[in-house]
């Protein structure tokens, strides 16, 4: 399946190598190719550019956001940055978007005014809600936002039951993006579907803890997990 990856941050590189080592076909897009390319330094983590993964994934074709969206088979990874996605979707345009699936991984963190970042929209909105207000005819499913993105597309990496969340308001859409979960080893059992787009609020509002609990733990090596009554 042809599958679209927006952003080539960490995110998005993990996601894209999952989708490859699972046989699909993978666009990453991004906002301008040569400049994404000719970067050679890390991020403001220490992360590797796409530029030196690029060079280990030859099979993923990296092109312009529209370019990479306009070959998607009716999937597309949101991966980021929260602050940006509503802008690059714009650029990419209603026609292109209707009708797919947008997994919306990007949570919309705020670093202008330094570190921890702050949260918006916050409370009365979300990402979620901010996109799919303005791309009706796109099927916004938010989910994978609680967690590094290793654990992502590797649930086994932490020992017994931990949870992801999916929320939307297509349920044609969940279904789809339940799949894939499958496909990156998620059991049914420790996905939960907290109901239409609206719940994002809460999914992203986990952020802050999360930080958080990054800081104090000092690992990113750890998820949310429900215990069942």
């Amino acid at each position: 399946m042809k599958i679209t990856v927006l952003g080539t941050g960490m995110v998005g590189q993990i996601i894209a190598s999952k989708l490859e080592s699972l046989q699909h076909e993978v666009w990453v897009g991004t906002r301008e190719v040569a400049k994404t390319l000719a970067n050679t330094e890390n991020d403001a983590y220490g992360n590797p550019p796409f530029a030196v993964w690029y060079q280990d994934h030859s099979k993923v074709k990296l092109a312009p956001f529209a370019e990479a969206v306009g070959q998607s088979e009716g999937l597309v990874l949101n991966c980021s940055s929260g602050q940006a996605s509503l802008k690059e979707l714009q650029t990419i345009g209603a026609d292109l978007l209707q009708d797919k699936v947008l997994i919306d991984i990007a949570n919309p963190l705020d670093i202008s005014q330094g570190m921890p970042p702050s949260l918006h929209p916050v409370n009365t909105n979300s990402l979620g809600e901010t996109l799919q207000t303005a791309f009706p005819n796109l099927k916004v499913v938010k989910t994978l936002n609680t967690m590094n993105a290793h654990l992502m597309v590797n649930p086994s990496l932490i020992k017994g039951d931990h949870t992801v969340f999916v929320s939307g308001n297509d349920e044609g859409a969940k279904a789809t993006t339940i799949d894939l979960l499958k496909t990156f080893g998620w059991e049914t059992s420790n996905i939960i579907d907290l109901g239409d787009i609206s719940t994002a609020r809460g999914t992203e509002m986990l952020l802050p803890i999360w930080l958080r609990l990054y800081g104090a733990l000092g690992t990113a090596e750890f998820n949310f997990h429900i215990q069942r009554g």
